[in-house]
């Protein structure tokens, strides 16, 4: 099993720019590449991540990502953090730097957020290195494996920004959380999803433009339990327990997998104009329908009749697995992250060929704001 990565590639966060690429424009990756540099520190033989299967997939390492930096959270034997991409003003590829004992990490363009077993920290990345902003010690430990991660801490989450800490009521029972640029997707123990921040694109699922300052249940989902949720840019997703895939927000670029006006006019000028993007109408143009705003979540299908197990958004593009191990992409793909060996966008799931073609199982997907991160590895390792 490995990491793979592809999309925007411009501090070599997902490989060393030294390596180049395809259409010789080495700040892209347009085809799926092992991210063999997660952790320069270790020795050739531990760079690649490994997998230990005893019913359960066990990982070395997992990825957290941003829009210039990827973050390698590398969760055996001494536990540790080790960061790639920009690091100073020459933009020069980054040395590992490690952090012991963490468990887990988020990484903004300015701060590390780290977990710990007794405690959690926030870094602040700076051109001379990283310094210590914030922490905080829990007066009661959390448990090792606990159900919950980052962003969500014992009473609330962390956020990108100061006040890094914010609560949350305890009513809510959160076991998920995802930040998107503007606003907040929550899922609870009951699989009730909640919203809250800016709702400008629609981005809150509510039926409205409106922002909203506490969390507020999506009402248009009651019902319908959910157990895993994902916030983008202007979007937002979740899956239901039956693997069924809701999306909702803002889809200029057709992140939201319906019918996009703004990938209509770009492939008549060569660009995107945007102009059209915040409307809450449907507008109709040579007997087709485009959805630029979509404030109730929708369901979406992927051409392939299975299950959706894990979700992730970009700035605009979205990354979808099914339960059969393939990974099906769509949005903006101006930089390679639809992983589709071209810089076409799309409005429709397309399946990533790459894995598929190769005999690979696709088991998590992260995605940064304009690049996408992959665990896959052969089917014959996949889980049963």
């Amino acid at each position: 099993m490995s990491w793979f990565g592809f999309g925007f590639n411009g501090f070599g966060q997902i490989v060393s720019r030294r390596e180049g690429e395809n259409d010789g424009d080495n700040s892209k990756v347009l085809n799926p590449a092992v991210v063999v540099s997660l952790c320069s520190c270790e020795s050739k033989a531990r760079l690649s991540p490994k997998i230990k299967r005893t019913g359960s997939a066990e990982r070395s390492s997992r990825i957290a990502a941003t829009w210039s930096r990827r973050a390698a959270i590398h969760t055996h034997g001494d536990r540790h953090v080790c960061i790639s991409g920009f690091t100073n003003d020459s933009g020069k590829d980054e040395e590992c730097r490690g952090l012991q004992g963490c468990e887990d990490a988020v990484i903004s363009e300015r701060y590390l957020i780290l977990s710990f077993a007794d405690r959690v920290e926030c870094w602040s990345l700076t051109p001379t290195g990283k310094a210590l902003a914030w922490s905080r010690v829990w007066d009661t430990p959390k448990k090792t494996g606990a159900a919950v991660t980052l962003p969500l801490v014992p009473g609330g989450y962390i956020a990108p920004k100061p006040p890094f800490y914010r609560p949350l009521s305890a009513e809510l029972c959160a076991v998920s959380l995802a930040l998107g640029t503007e606003h907040a997707v929550l899922l609870t123990a009951s699989g009730t999803v909640y919203t809250w921040g800016s709702g400008s694109h629609g981005q809150l699922g509510q039926g409205s433009v409106v922002s909203e300052d506490e969390p507020r249940a999506v009402e248009a989902l009651w019902g319908v339990p959910m157990k895993h949720v994902s916030a983008g840019g202007w979007h937002s997703t979740c899956i239901s327990a039956g693997g069924d895939l809701y999306v909702w927000g803002w889809n200029e670029s057709g992140q939201i997998g319906l019918p996009s006006k703004g990938l209509k006019d770009e492939s008549r000028s060569g660009q995107s104009t945007g102009q059209d993007a915040l409307e809450l109408t449907m507008s109709k143009e040579d007997d087709n329908v485009f959805i630029s705003i979509q404030a109730f979540p929708a369901l979406v299908d992927v051409p392939e009749m299975s299950e959706i197990s894990k979700v992730s958004c970009g700035s605009r593009h979205t990354a979808a697995i099914t339960s059969t191990g393939n990974l099906y992409t769509w949005g903006w793909g101006n930089y390679g992250q639809l992983g589709h060996g071209s810089k076409c966008s799309s409005d429709e799931p397309k399946i990533v060929e790459y894995f598929s073609n190769n005999g690979m199982f696709v088991e998590d997907v992260v995605c940064g704001l304009w690049n996408t991160f992959v665990w896959a590895g052969p089917k014959d390792c996949s889980p049963s």
